[in-house]
């Protein structure tokens, strides 16, 4: 039995519909004039936030393509994303542009991109095995 080094996902249309919701919710979040306030104030919150998108975004997208050159384009347009979110916030005046969210963007997505070198790439494999 020959083994694939990019397994399909059977519910390929189903994760993407997912990851694009969930892009849509950081372009909202992003670009919203009230900011969501979750009421936990610690340190760096925001940060923390804006880093945990970008994993999530990237961690999801890297399990549906997993080619090399098709994760280096995914990081790429997130990186991208979060500095083009990060200029246009400084249009809004009640919204303020950071060098540390788009740090904070960045550490996200290479995080993401690290750890989806590992067997975490295969989840949503996994989670389709059983569920199918």
């Amino acid at each position: 039995m020959l083994v694939k080094a990019f397994p399909d996902l059977r519910l390929r249309s189903l994760w993407l519909v997912i990851g694009y919701a969930l892009v849509a919710l950081v372009v909202f979040l992003s670009l919203t004039s009230d900011p969501v306030d979750t009421g936990l104030h610690f340190p760096y919150e925001d940060k923390v936030y804006h880093a945990f998108a970008y994993f999530t975004l990237m961690v999801w997208f890297a399990q549906i393509y997993h080619g090399k050159s098709q994760r280096y384009m995914i990081a790429a347009i997130l990186i991208s994303m979060g500095f083009a979110f990060e200029f246009l916030q400084s249009f809004n005046p009640n919204r303020y542009a950071e060098l540390g969210d788009m740090v904070a963007n960045v550490s996200g997505v290479i995080l993401g991109f690290s750890i989806t070198l590992t067997s975490v790439k295969n989840t949503l494999l996994k989670i389709e095995d059983m569920i199918l």
